[in-house]
C-alpha cells in the first residue's frame, strides 16, 4: 500500500465516527488505510477528537501487529517464515533482502522505496520460499530470482507487472 500523495485531512477520516472509544480500533484501521501507517500527530488528532490520552491510543495502536507507526516504504515487502517457506530457505531469501537493501526487518529505507516485515505464513504453502510484496505474491522463490526482482524495483521504483 502506497501513501496517498493527496491524503484527507485526519479530521475529515474520522467525523464520520460517533465520539466513542468503541471506535478506536476502526478510526486507527481508517487513519491507517488513508495515510499507510500512524503518525505521532494522527494519534494526537485522534485523541482530540475522542478525548482520550494519547497513551491509550499508542497503547492500542502498539498492542495490534496490523497497525504501522513509521511511514512505510513504496515497495512493502512481506517474507514468509512460515514451516514450508523455511524449510525451503526463506531465511536465506530473507539475508539476501537485507544485504541488498540495508535494512533490517521492521525498518523501512533511507529513500523510502523498500519496507521489509516477516510474517507468519502467507497462506501459499505450494509457492514456496513466497514472499508478497504489495499486495501480489511471488513463489517459487532462490537468490538469484529475489536479487532479480529487488534490482528490478529499485531501478523502476515500483512493482511492475
Amino acid at each position: 500500500m502506497e501513501t496517498k500523495q493527496y491524503a484527507k485531512p485526519v479530521e475529515e477520516v474520522i467525523a464520520k465516527y460517533p465520539k466513542s472509544r468503541e471506535h478506536l480500533i476502526s478510526i486507527l484501521q481508517e487513519v491507517q488505510a488513508e495515510y499507510g501507517y500512524l503518525s505521532r500527530d494522527s494519534i494526537n488528532r485522534i485523541s482530540d477528537y475522542l478525548s482520550l490520552p494519547s497513551s491509550k491510543i499508542f497503547g492500542v495502536a502498539t498492542f495490534y501487529n496490523q497497525f504501522k507507526l513509521k511511514a512505510p516504504g513504496r515497495i512493502q515487502i512481506s517474507m514468509c517464515r512460515g514451516t514450508a517457506c523455511h524449510v525451503k530457505g526463506s531465511l536465506n531469501l530473507l539475508d539476501t533482502c537485507r544485504q541488498m537493501l540495508g535494512i533490517e526487518v521492521g525498518e523501512t529505507s533511507k529513500d523510502g522505496l523498500f519496507s521489509m516485515e516477516t510474517v507468519a505464513c502467507l497462506g501459499c504453502c505450494s509457492i514456496a520460499p513466497a514472499m508478497m510484496v504489495n499486495g501480489r505474491f511471488f513463489g517459487r522463490l532462490d537468490k538469484k530470482k529475489v536479487e532479480y526482482l529487488l534490482d528490478t524495483w529499485r531501478a523502476s521504483g515500483r512493482v511492475e507487472e
